[in-house]
């Protein structure tokens, strides 16, 4: 009974000790640290399309946090600057990542803004990305034979396009994009270096005669 009690009181400490390491010393770190002065909040389009990119799996294949150039070449692959707790400010839950099987989103919306190509991209990868691995989502579209007023019509690279029909996005697809779109993160995050104040000259005083006694 004496060594059940042991295990037992040894466990509950590795536990809060874990605990203490793990959350509550991380959260008292960042739980005042203001936004960027740069960073809007998301649209209600783009929090619906976040909403898409998290049901569809996105995160297992992308992460969204660049590494310092002293942790990895994230920044000269084009990823754009390290991520810093300020830029998750809006973000519910948090979509880190813990993998790279495609690259890094963090800046996708400042490398790629063109919504035609983030459509397109979605309907067939390999159209745009020769040999890429990405899984294609035609369920994001409708394949018709003509389009309805007030639809887009998808453009795609020739030999990728449905003969004789048109690929229109969904309302889904299109709300995906413009939260790709908004993952835009180049603002500067340090506050800029102060303006040295112009050179006063002080006029030196004129000396005053002392008092004859």
């Amino acid at each position: 009974m004496e060594n059940e009690v042991k295990l037992a009181a040894g466990a509950m400490v590795a536990l809060a000790v874990a605990t203490a390491a793990l959350v509550v010393l991380p959260y008292m770190q960042v739980r005042d640290i203001p936004k960027p002065p740069a960073l809007k909040p998301y649209t209600s389009a783009q929090l619906r399309g976040r909403e898409v990119y998290i049901s569809n799996g996105c995160v297992y294949c992308h992460s969204q946090q660049p590494r310092a150039r002293s942790f990895g070449p994230d920044f000269e692959r084009g990823w754009g600057r390290a991520s810093v707790p300020g830029d998750y400010f809006y973000d519910r839950p948090h979509l880190l990542g813990s993998m790279r099987t495609g690259p890094d989103l963090f800046n996708i919306g400042a490398r790629q803004p063109s919504k035609d190509w983030h459509l397109g991209h979605l309907y067939q990868p390999r159209a745009y990305s020769p040999g890429s691995n990405m899984p294609s989502y035609p369920f994001l579209f409708d394949v018709k034979d003509a389009a309805e007023d007030g639809e887009e019509v998808l453009t795609l690279p020739p030999g990728y396009a449905p003969y004789g029909r048109v690929v229109v996005p969904r309302p889904e697809a299109l709300d995906l994009v413009k939260y790709l779109q908004a993952l835009n993160h180049t603002y500067p995050v340090l506050p800029p270096l102060p303006t040295p104040a112009p050179d006063v000259k002080v006029q030196p005083k004129a000396e005053t005669a002392a008092p004859k006694s």
